[in-house]
This record gives structure tokens, C-alpha cells and sequence, in this order.
């Protein structure tokens, strides 16, 4: 990943440049990927019974 890339993955999730020293790559990684999965709709959704019995 290039320095440009990264800092465009930080303004499309919206995180501040002061934000940076407190996140690592990975986690700016890992919050791109999950801001690409809220759009998804998910056959089921687990319940807090679910949950319990798992």
C-alpha cells in the first residue's frame, strides 16, 4: 500500500489526521474493509439467543 492510498482510505472512512497517531495501519485496513460491508444484507442476522447457544 502507497502513502496516498492509505491517506485516501483514511478520508473515505473520515478519519482526522490527528486521529493517526492512535490507529495503526491495520486498523485503518480493517475499518475500510467493514465500511465496505455495511452496505451488505445478510440472509440472518444473529439474535442474543443465538448468541448464548453458540
Amino acid at each position: 500500500m502507497t502513502t496516498p492510498l492509505f491517506l485516501l482510505r483514511c478520508v473515505q472512512i473520515g478519519l482526522h489526521i490527528s486521529e493517526l497517531d492512535l490507529l495503526t495501519i491495520g486498523t485503518v485496513n480493517d475499518m475500510y474493509a467493514e465500511m465496505s460491508n455495511d452496505d451488505w444484507d445478510y440472509p440472518e442476522i444473529a439474535t442474543q439467543e443465538m448468541m448464548d447457544r453458540f
